[in-house]
């Protein structure tokens, strides 16, 4: 059965948590969803452990589309969530409206997410009336990463929290259906899942909230360039692909890989033929 936002409401209601994770292509999209997942984000963190960049400040709409194609057809009944890339957002009303289209129409996307604060909710609510369900995303925004002076924690002081939580409400409040809070205090995170509607997913952000985001890599050990404190390995991925490669390197070059079981047989007398004609 597949994930809708009626059923992530349930869930809410019900206490049962939710488990978001990353995926950005087929292959892992399937694997993710074979694995319970509820939520599969199309990530701009893409950017990062699948391009290379730096940051995800150089992701492109057509990245973005790209990827959310390819997850999109392995997601087998999860909700697909897809990020809205880099400036997406905040060049006008028309842009925004037609990326969030394109992301839904081209990529396939059942719903897309959005950085910032209350200045959106009237965005928001344009969105949600015209059939495009919105996620929020508060705290750490990494798209602002240059602004925020890095990747640190945010809303530690009082006035921060309070312009956060009031932030949360108006989002919440203009059709939001969730808002996923990055890098803030745990007991901040769990009084804004108090104070709204919607789902709220957290990373960074204590087990207050309705439920959990990692990048997929991180979680694996696939990406080690940088380990934020709120990640978790549940898996050593990395190492068992490295083991893997090495050891198909070993037998190419021993001579062991292909064997007979690998490789294709010709008739006899055929290649008896053809080896006369060509000596």
């Amino acid at each position: 059965m597949s994930i809708t936002l009626t059923t992530l409401q349930r869930k809410k209601a019900a206490g049962e948590k939710l488990c978001m994770v990353t995926a950005y292509d087929y292959t892992m999209a399937r694997l993710c969803a074979a694995g319970g997942a509820d939520i599969l984000l199309v990530g701009d963190s893409l950017g990062m452990v699948m391009l290379g960049y730096p940051d995800t400040v150089s992701v492109t709409m057509d990245d973005m589309v790209h990827h959310s194609k390819a997850v999109a057809r392995g997601a087998e009944g999860c909700f697909v969530l897809t990020d809205m890339p880099f400036l997406s957002v905040r060049t006008g009303h028309n842009d925004a409206m037609r990326n969030a289209g394109r992301l839904m129409a081209e990529g396939r996307a059942n719903g897309v997410k959005i950085e910032g604060g209350r200045e959106l909710a009237p965005l928001v609510t344009d969105m949600v009336q015209a059939g495009i369900p919105v996620m929020a995303h508060l705290g750490l925004t990494p798209q602002a990463v240059n602004a925020l002076g890095g990747f640190k924690v945010q809303a530690k002081a009082l006035d921060a929290a309070e312009r956060l939580l009031e932030d949360a409400i108006a989002l919440d409040e203009a059709g939001a259906f969730g808002i996923v809070l990055e890098c803030v205090p745990d007991r901040l995170a769990a009084l804004v899942s108090r104070h709204v509607q919607g789902v709220t997913i957290g990373i960074g952000a204590g087990a207050g909230c309705d439920g959990q985001v990692l990048v997929l890599q991180d979680m694996l050990g696939m990406y080690t360039e940088m380990k934020p404190k709120f990640v978790r390995r549940f898996a050593e991925a990395g190492s068992c692909i490295r083991e893997g490669v090495a050891a198909y390197c070993a037998a190419v070059r021993s001579g062991d890989f292909p064997a007979a079981a690998q490789s294709f047989a010709m008739d006899d007398a055929v290649f008896a033929q053809l080896a006369e004609r060509w000596k």
